[in-house]
């Protein structure tokens, strides 16, 4: 595999026809996604307080901290120094930028590349798009004085997903598309669970949503938590919809087939 299969996928990537109405749910892909959707979600759901998991909480972080950076360049803020901590916590340090911006972006910012990480997997072109964006914010972070942790963090994910990419186009296909929507699944469900425990359930002074209370005193805390998890999960579920919708397709590179 090479330059040549890399073109021909992205030529049928650009003619895929949708069926918004999922007029013609559900083919053989599509109950495949949704197999594979749903098997994650109950693998991570149980696992996801082990230590088994850690890693994947972590890199959830990782996000969560790269989406107030995000949102701080949108705004045209400076960020001076991104880091995440072993016990899961984590903390982007930024000069300017709009604050109603960037301190919501932590926590939707993550629910939304969770969504976007599922919907991609879809596509064999798109699941190698993501996986690239992903590696790069993986790179970048590495120049805002990272911790020890977050050092061997990205590192880590970088060689893990570069190694994906590489077997996917020059190896062995479908593979990149299964890490893709495990990592969707998995980055979706602890945002979820992270707005609930530390958002909805309980009031931590220094949180994103006590960051939000302090700039805008008649929305409590507890309600702007509740809000950001009602987006998360929609983020979800409108994920996973699309999913569905692009498995539908006629498209040849369809990943998700059932043999």
């Amino acid at each position: 595999m090479g330059d040549d299969d890399f073109s021909n996928s992205f030529n049928e990537f650009q003619n895929i026809e949708f069926d918004w109405v999922l007029s013609e749910c559900c083919n053989s892909a599509q109950t495949a996604f949704a197999v594979l959707f749903f098997g994650y979600f109950i693998l991570v759901w149980f696992f996801i307080r082990t230590i088994f998991m850690k890693p994947m909480r972590l890199i959830a972080t990782f996000i969560h901290e790269m989406s107030h950076a995000t949102a701080c360049w949108m705004t045209g803020g400076r960020v001076t120094r991104i880091r995440v901590f072993e016990n899961e916590g984590g903390v982007t340090h930024f000069i300017g930028g709009c604050r109603c911006m960037i301190i919501p972006a932590g926590y939707i910012g993550c629910a939304f590349w969770a969504m976007i990480f599922v919907i991609m997997s879809g596509n064999r072109v798109a699941a190698t798009i993501a996986a690239s964006v992903f590696s790069c914010s993986l790179f970048v972070a590495l120049f805002f004085s990272p911790n020890k942790t977050m050092v061997i963090l990205c590192l880590g994910y970088l060689i893990v997903t570069a190694a994906f990419i590489y077997i996917e186009w020059f190896y062995y296909s479908p593979i990149l598309q299964f890490l893709t929507l495990f990592y969707g699944v998995s980055i979706g469900l602890s945002s979820v669970t992270d707005i609930r425990n530390d958002l909805v359930v309980r009031t931590v002074r220094g949180s994103d949503a006590y960051a939000c209370y302090e700039l805008i005193p008649c929305c409590f805390p507890k309600c702007i938590g509740l809000i950001w998890g009602v987006i998360a999960v929609s983020f979800q579920c409108l994920g996973f919809y699309i999913g569905l919708v692009w498995n539908g397709t006629k498209d040849g590179d369809i990943i998700f087939q059932l043999y």
